[in-house]
């Protein structure tokens, strides 16, 4: 499936484009500034989009008034179809973001709740007691997603509710060519409506991909043939900064072992979790890294993983941000020309390695060397395999292994490297061994 062989390019809209916290009514096409983003972008060596939430909300794009509308402060459904049609001129695939858990007070069917009450032919589509009452004093209770009223349930059980969601998923790949969708809080939606969503989109066109977000549990739960394609794997985002900020190489190794190891046991084998170092919802990796000499090279323990990696607007040149309570304004900055440097070089060397490596992208994984400061671990398909070498020490330091062969084309400088006498690691490096047969 393309999803699996591809690098995600993510972008929050609203933030990079400029728009106003709030929605302030005023129609400005501020999203056609993505166009010039569209050649950084495939440059870097991805091949899809994800765009966070672009309809018309209240506010951040998570709290919805109209899924069939682009939200005016980025402009109309005619101005997001030029930049879809700009990506796809590219070679680049495009995800939404399908919020389909929640919506926002100014969602127009539960506007015609608070105006009509018992009355509204839309009361069953959320989950209402008209005999209580919540932090807005509407005169009933509804249920708000974990808590926040800001963010209105969903009632995912209604027939009418699922309809108007398709109807709308229907009419983003009929106006904008959509290739797949992220699914916000998907952890949340019911299990029965990921199945129909599922049965659903694969009619609409071939290898549609739907991305689940997901944060604790068995991924399993929502990734396989009858829902999600691939979720993200929070708990490799984990391992991968704070490997390097402790030290301790152990837990992403171990962390993957648990995941995609040989052993019968292991969870994912086979699967294509989401990888990530930071997006719009966690601190930028520049600015969680203690060691920026790190940056580079947790990008290359992401590349080498098994998933889909993916890179979020910005940090492919170093951008910084910290997650600070109460808005993660921070973390979606305006941002009008894209930027690239040394860093964005090494991402899209790396990039390039894993689209024309089997192994990289579809290979089992096992742990060969783990030290504090240093991991070795392999990929393998029948076809292929492939090292993947990190030394996180500022001095150089020399492994000593079985590497089942003499030699390996280093990939990331189509260079010869022999395994006799010891394989030097250079400080702060990343290495990808395609091994001989």
């Amino acid at each position: 499936m393309w999803f699996y062989d591809t690098t995600v390019y993510q972008i929050y809209p609203l933030g990079l484009c400029g728009a106003p916290a709030q929605n302030d009514g005023q129609t400005v096409p501020r999203i056609r500034r993505l166009e010039g983003w569209a050649q950084h972008i495939a440059a870097l060596g991805c091949g899809a989009v994800l765009l966070n939430p672009v309809f018309q909300s209240d506010a951040h794009g998570y709290d919805t008034r109209d899924y069939t509308t682009l939200d005016c402060r980025l402009g109309t459904n005619e101005d997001l179809a030029a930049v879809c049609k700009a990506f796809h001129e590219a070679g680049l695939r495009v995800l939404l973001d399908g919020v389909f858990n929640h919506v926002g007070r100014g969602f127009w069917a539960f506007e015609d709740v608070r105006h009509n009450r018992e009355a509204s032919p839309y009361k069953d589509w959320f989950h209402i007691d008209f005999g209580g009452n919540t932090d807005k004093n509407d005169g009933f209770w509804y249920e708000g997603w974990e808590g926040h009223n800001d963010l209105v349930k969903l009632n995912l059980r209604n027939p009418a509710v699922v309809e108007h969601i398709f109807s709308a998923i229907r009419g983003w790949v009929e106006q904008f060519g959509i290739d797949g969708l992220r699914l916000d809080v998907a952890y949340c939606l019911d299990l029965d409506f990921l199945r129909q969503l599922r049965r659903f989109t694969d009619t609409l066109k071939p290898e549609f991909a739907l991305l689940g977000e997901v944060v604790h549990g068995d991924y399993n739960r929502w990734m396989n043939d009858e829902m999600c394609h691939s979720v993200t794997n929070y708990e490799c985002y984990k391992g991968l900064y704070s490997s390097f900020n402790s030290t301790n190489m152990f837990e992403i190794g171990h962390s993957l072992a648990r995941q995609f190891g040989p052993e019968p046991w292991t969870l994912y084998k086979g699967r294509h979790p989401y990888s990530f170092v930071d997006n719009h919802d966690v601190t930028r990796i520049a600015s969680i890294l203690t060691n920026p000499a790190h940056l580079p090279l947790v990008y290359g323990v992401m590349f080498g993983m098994p998933g889909v990696p993916s890179i979020y607007y910005g940090s492919e040149w170093g951008m910084q941000g910290n997650k600070t309570p109460g808005t993660d304004a921070p973390l979606r900055p305006e941002v009008e020309t894209p930027q690239q440097g040394a860093l964005y070089e090494a991402i899209a060397a790396m990039a390039k390695v894993r689209a024309s490596s089997e192994a990289l992208r579809y290979g089992s994984y096992r742990n060969v060397v783990l030290t504090n400061k240093q991991i070795i671990f392999e990929r393998r398909t029948d076809a292929e395999r492939v090292m993947v070498a990190v030394n996180a020490d500022a001095e150089p330091w020399t492994a000593h292994f079985d590497a089942g062969c003499g030699q390996a084309q280093e990939l990331l400088t189509d260079t010869l490297h022999d395994f006799g006498g010891g394989s030097t690691l250079p400080p702060y490096s990343v290495q990808f061994w395609k091994m001989e047969r």
